[in-house]
This record gives C-alpha cells, structure tokens and sequence, in this order.
C-alpha cells in the first residue's frame, strides 16, 4: 500500500499526517496564532550566568527567558569582524578541561541563538549557539568543523562518495550533514543546495549586524513546506493537500528542490474533510486516551508525569493458551509494536519506563528487547534502548523537541488539577463536619450557611443526615446547607450568621 503525506491546512491550524501501509504514524500540529519556535534564530542578551548549574537564562524575546547550557556555548567572536568563510572558535576536544560558564558568558552579553527545543510546561525554550541550516539533502553547520552522514545511508561506497563531495565542495571549516534523502543525488544538485544555504547564512549574520536585541533573525518553513522538505522522499508516494494557497506555495517549494516529484503533488476536492476520508481522526482521537487497546484482548496504559512517560501492559482478556510464559511473551510481543507505534504517532519524548508483565525466561526477555529496537528502527527520532531489569522494567529515552501530541491537543483538567483523582462525596462531607467543629465550637451565631456543591449536598441532607443533626447538635447552632453549582466538589463556604 502507498504511503502518503496528508495537509490539512486551515487559517486557524495546519495539521500533517504521514501514512504508511495505511496506518497514520506521525502527525504535526500547528496552530497559528502561537506558532513553532524550534529552528527558529535570535539575537539575544544573557540575562543570567548560572555558575551552579553551568547554564544561562537568555532574553531573546519570548514571554520566559531562553535556558543555554554551557555545552551549547562557544566563544564567539564579533561577526561583523569575521572574515567570510572563516569558523568560529571550536569546543574543546576530547581530553581537554571544557571552559566553565562564566569564563564563557557575562550578563548583558549579545549573542546568535537557535532554538533547540521548544518551551514544554513550565520551562523556556531551550538554546543553542551552535546554529543547524537544514535543507532537503544537506544540513549547513556555520559554526562547527564537520562533515556527517545520515545513519540511515548504509552502503558504504555510496557513504564515502557524499563524503569525499561535500569535503571537496564545501567553505573551508564549515560543516554539513548529507541527510537520507541526499543518497544518489549528483554534485550539481548538493553544490547548489550548499550554495544557498551558505547565501542564507551570509544573509542572517548580515542581519543581525543592525537587529534590535532581542529580535528574530530567521523563521524557519511553516509546518507544511517542514514536512515536504523533511517527510516527502521516496518512500512517500503521495501528497495530498486540501487547500489551495498551501498546495501553491508546495508546489513553487517541490519545483524549486525536488521537481522529480512534482507530479505526486495533488490538491485534494472531496467533499468529505480529507483526514475523514483518509482515517486520520480516529486515530487522532485514539492517540489522545489513556488506555490503547490490542488485538489480542491485552492494552497498554500510558501515563505522562513531570519527569518521565510510564507505559504499562496488561494481559487484560487475553488469556491465552495453556502455556502461561507462551502467553505473556505473546502479550509483550504485540504491546512493543503498539508501543512503538504510539511514541512515534503522540510523538513522546524524554525519559520512558516500559513495564512489560514479567516473564521468567532471560530468552523471552531478550526477545522483547531486540523486537522494541527494530520496531523502533523506522522512528526517524533517536531512541535510546536499555536492556530489561528483573522486574521487567525497560528504560529509553527518545529525542524531544516540541510538545507531545498531547500536550499540544490538551491541558491539565481545572478539576483535578491534572492529579487524575479527586475527593469522594463523603471524604469531603467529613472534612466540613470537621471545618466547622474547629471554627464554630463555642461560638454565639445561631446558624450557619454552608454552600457546597449539589452532589455533597445530596450526601449531607440524605446519607449523613444524622452526623449533620448531631454536629448542630454538639455545636448549639442550625447548619444550612445550601448547593450551589458553580462550586468544584471538594470545595465549600461556610458563613456563620451573626444577629444585628
């Protein structure tokens, strides 16, 4: 089945979606009144050194501070007085004493920053000064003395033939990066991708010699050309895009970079919305539940706290054969394909804690392992696997930079406050009965109002009826119970009435 590249683009949010063999596995979200910052460059002023964590806040704009991490820094000399073509100052090698912070950064101090990451929570964006250019084969590094090859490049005659052009070919202790899609393309073609990206660089350093500080010196694609550039290769066989001024500015993009692939470029007239028609949503909708289940009976549950993913698999009504190890290898087999697929598709990133159900054989546990990995083979962000503990705990970490799908489509609940649970009914009535015991013993009102919501007020007036007699009781005083709607459960008034 082909896979395909989805645009669903409106003025309020561009969505995309990659589907392949049929089954969505990547979507982006942009909404366009916030906007994406990763990629984005700035010229900032430090507006804190931070000895003690080896970091910086920088104020490149944006509501929080940026944070920049020593190993990001590199001391960077006056732009407008670099001869072109020349690097700037390389990090340490191995086996050298790395400079501290504060030999490197003082506040008030201006600087060219790209976004690494985006804000996520509670945390700014985090920074780098080591600026990345991508383009649809290479990736220009202005700062930094490399030449890299895309992992995913595996024939190494071909592997050493982009190497040998892009060290013959690029400006003198300047960096690229051939990206997959580089594989077979002619000299001609990188030469003037490289070209362009060096105009463009040219272009932001002459930029910032007269920007205001802080500012903006380079946006990079919206969403849509992102995902062309980076998503739309030989493996995807279709693009689909179901507005009009978007399917232009692809189309100018797709003939100015990759005009081979023009003709599988289409603009999408049906009358059903196109992730309708093409099976997105459910599967949207289904990447945003807690619970996933598998085919077999078994599910997964997965739980995103401050610091870490935790993912969780359960036999559920599977039930299996005879053999009850045959049956939870069976179960922890089908949950790492899901579980893969479900990384890639809510796009987690972080620390993750997979507990798989515990298996006795080192064989099985091996098995679940090496099938994580390859299942995790196509995920074009880098995963991190560890081996399985003896209770069947799998730590990994795979490569954040924006906000999980999650995140981006939802928010702590203003009930619970992303906590999960709240207060029952009677805990709550009880925590009242005890309130008003400690501020009303020995007072000389004669009533008391107490609002609460209507379901806590149901369980006072009916279940705890005779604690609430005897408490009026022990306290001297006529307790009115009033229910008020607009109250969170586990929230209440109390307002004793005093005469005049």
């Amino acid at each position: 089945m082909a896979n395909t590249l989805l645009i669903n683009a409106r003025s309020y949010e561009t969505r995309v979606a990659l589907v392949e063999n049929g089954q969505v596995v990547e979507v982006y979200v942009e909404r366009h009144k916030q906007g994406s910052l990763a990629g984005n460059i700035y010229a900032g002023r430090v507006a804190r050194v931070l000895p003690g964590m080896q970091a910086a806040f920088v104020d490149i704009g944006l509501t929080k501070a940026a944070f920049l991490y020593v190993s990001d820094v590199h001391e960077e000399p006056d732009l407008s007085e670099l001869v072109p073509g020349e690097a700037p100052p390389q990090r340490p090698s191995r086996g050298e004493t790395p400079p501290r912070i504060e030999a490197l950064l003082r506040e008030g101090q201006e600087l060219m920053v790209q976004v690494a990451k985006e804000p996520l929570g509670n945390k700014g964006a985090r920074i780098t000064c080591h600026i990345t250019l991508p383009g649809r084969n290479l990736v220009f590094m202005p700062t930094i003395n490399h030449v890299g090859i895309s992992r995913r490049i595996e024939e190494e005659i071909e592997r050493g033939r982009l190497r040998s052009l892009i060290q013959e070919m690029r400006p003198a202790a300047q960096g690229f990066i051939a990206r997959t899609v580089s594989e077979g393309q002619d000299a001609d073609k990188l030469k003037a991708e490289m070209d362009f990206l060096c105009s463009l660089w040219d272009a932001i350093v002459r930029r910032r010699e007269s920007a205001t500080i802080p500012s903006l010196l380079h946006q990079d694609l919206s969403v849509s050309l992102r995902a062309v550039r980076d998503l739309f290769t030989r493996e995807v066989d279709h693009l689909v895009i179901d507005c009009r001024a978007e399917y232009q500015q692809v189309v100018d993009f797709v003939s100015a970079f990759m005009p081979r692939l023009l003709p599988c470029v289409e603009l999408y007239t049906g009358g059903e919305p196109i992730f309708d028609a093409f099976g997105v949503e459910p599967e949207l909708a289904r990447a945003l539940g807690r619970k996933v289940w598998l085919k077999s009976g078994g599910y997964v549950v997965i739980e995103k706290t401050e610091a870490l993913t935790a993912i969780d698999v359960n036999t559920g009504r599977y039930v299996g054969g005879h053999n009850l190890e045959e049956t939870i290898l069976k179960t922890n087999l089908e949950a790492v394909k899901e579980i893969a697929y479900q990384l890639r598709l809510r796009d987690i990133g972080g620390l993750i804690v997979i507990d798989f159900i515990d298996m006795e054989r080192e064989s099985n546990r091996a098995k679940v392992v090496a099938a994580l990995k390859e299942a995790l083979a196509r995920d074009r962000s880098k995963t991190n696997v560890l081996g399985m503990s003896a209770l069947g705990l799998v730590e990994m970490t795979r490569k954040r930079v924006r906000e999980s799908l999650g995140e981006s489509q939802s928010e702590p609940c203003f009930y619970c406050d992303g906590v999960g649970f709240i207060k029952d009914t009677t805990t709550v009535c009880y925590e009242i009965f005890r309130t008003l015991e400690r501020e009303l013993k020995g007072s000389s009102a004669p009533a008391v109002d107490v609002r609460v919501n209507p379901r806590v007020a149901e369980v006072l007036l009916q279940e705890e009826r005779y604690a609430l007699e005897e408490l009026e009781s022990f306290l001297g005083l006529t307790i009115h119970v009033l229910p008020d709607g607009e109250l969170h459960r586990e929230h209440f008034e109390i307002r004793p009435f005093h005469p005049r």
